[in-house]
């Protein structure tokens, strides 16, 4: 059984990317357990914060589902062309302290996939996402990202991904970065 981890890079509750997100753990395929999370509860960073009472509880809970994962997809939107302060705020929280970037990103297969209103579906977002997973020794998965645009028309007022070959689309798309994932277990 291979472990993937989605995470929602928003917090609104009809999000596009948290409908995303839970689609693909609907669809999971077989022999993938799909758990999800998202970044509710998590402050912003603030190296005092962090010296007075060290890690908040809900960042501690997050690195706990990211250590227990094969892979983890971060569902990302685009704001303003890049990475979304609260989803960055986050990664930042799970690098502390350093010396617990190798237990969390180091060598752990990572995927991105996102949905947005635009018509380039956070391909920019995306590519902004590449230096820090690189920087953090994350393993990108390369075999493919998932751009879902023009999002308005594939889910409903609920955040309920309704398109049928976007279904598909994510569904190949988790099974394939499963595979990649899972690899590494046999």
């Amino acid at each position: 059984m291979t472990r993937i981890l989605g995470i929602s890079g928003s917090l609104r509750k009809a999000s596009f990317n948290t409908g995303l997100m839970r689609a693909a753990a609907e669809n999971a395929p077989d022999g993938v357990e799909f758990e999800t999370a998202t970044l509710h509860g998590i402050p912003l960073y603030d190296g005092d914060l962090e010296a007075e009472k060290g890690i908040p509880e809900a960042v501690m809970a997050l690195k706990h589902k990211i250590i227990a994962a094969d892979g983890v997809i971060l569902f990302t939107p685009e704001y303003n062309n890049s990475v979304p302060g609260v989803f960055k705020n986050a990664i930042d929280w799970l690098s502390r302290p350093p010396a617990d970037i190798a237990k969390v990103f180091r060598g752990r297969p990572f995927a991105l996939a996102g949905a947005s209103p635009g018509n380039f579906g956070t391909i920019l977002s995306q590519n902004a996402w590449l230096p820090v997973m690189r920087t953090l020794g994350a393993e990108l998965w390369s075999g493919k990202r998932l751009m879902l645009p023009r999002a308005e028309t594939l889910f409903d007022a609920a955040g309920t991904l309704t398109d049928t070959d976007a279904r598909d689309r994510l569904t190949a798309f988790v099974k394939a970065f499963a595979d990649f994932a899972g690899a590494g277990n046999t």
